[in-house]
């Protein structure tokens, strides 16, 4: 078999190396001012729920934006030092399946809240808290996928030393089920994050031709309707 192709392609990558840290960084920022944990994060989206559904909402888009990203990075990295791009993407890919996980079990949560209150949603959070569930095997990923990525990334000269650094500095960004991630190392990590993949999603997007008008447009208007298809189902 021949393959003459990348999957999932460059504008998709280039837009996933922006927007996914931008994503990220504007979801957090949203709920600055609430309690990072799970009492706190419940009770800020019963004062304000609108706000904290836009915070979730991003964060969560942000997660699923970097694999594509992430693709084309362990690509460059590869071309050099092939298995610290195949450990650094693939542990980095499944930390984000955790995250996405974690975003499900927080949209739910905050449904309770709207369903039976704000003290029995936080009751029945407390007390499931700690159950089991398959994802837990990632929390490792999670974390510290980013430093094997960010290693990789110095060894094979994928990234310059500064951007290295912040990429590593990802792994310090809070993991679980309603964490409000705002603290200063949060935001630190975000930022890293933003400093060291959108440099290089700027660069993917420009290393070739423009897409034809009518796949930009078509790409715009899909998704407006994926979210009518998606709510009238």
């Amino acid at each position: 078999m021949t393959i003459t192709h990348t999957f999932p392609g460059r504008w998709v990558e280039g837009a996933g190396l922006v927007l996914g840290p931008l994503l990220l960084l504007a979801g957090v920022l949203a709920r600055t001012g609430a309690d990072d944990f799970f009492p706190g994060q419940l009770a800020a989206y019963a004062a304000a729920p609108g706000r904290m559904v836009l915070s979730y909402s991003l964060f969560a888009a942000g997660i699923v934006l970097l694999w594509p990203g992430v693709s084309a990075l362990t690509r460059t990295i590869g071309a050099t030092r092939p298995g610290w791009a195949r450990w650094g993407g693939t542990l980095v890919v499944l930390g984000l399946f955790g995250r996405v996980f974690h975003a499900g079990v927080s949209h739910l949560a905050f449904q309770l809240v709207d369903a039976f209150g704000l003290e029995a949603a936080q009751r029945a959070v407390a007390s499931t808290y700690g159950a089991f569930h398959v994802f837990k095997a990632v929390n490792v990923a999670i974390m510290g996928g980013w430093i094997v990525l960010a290693i990789g990334a110095h060894l094979s000269r994928a990234l310059g030393p500064v951007r290295c650094v912040a990429l590593g500095l990802a792994a310090g960004l809070p993991l679980g089920v309603l964490k409000g991630s705002s603290d200063p190392v949060a935001l630190l990590a975000l930022a890293g994050l933003a400093v060291a993949l959108v440099p290089a999603g700027v660069a993917v997007l420009r290393d070739g031709p423009a897409p034809r008008w009518w796949a930009v447009g078509l790409t715009v208007a899909l998704i407006p309707a994926a979210f009518l298809l998606g709510m009238s189902g």
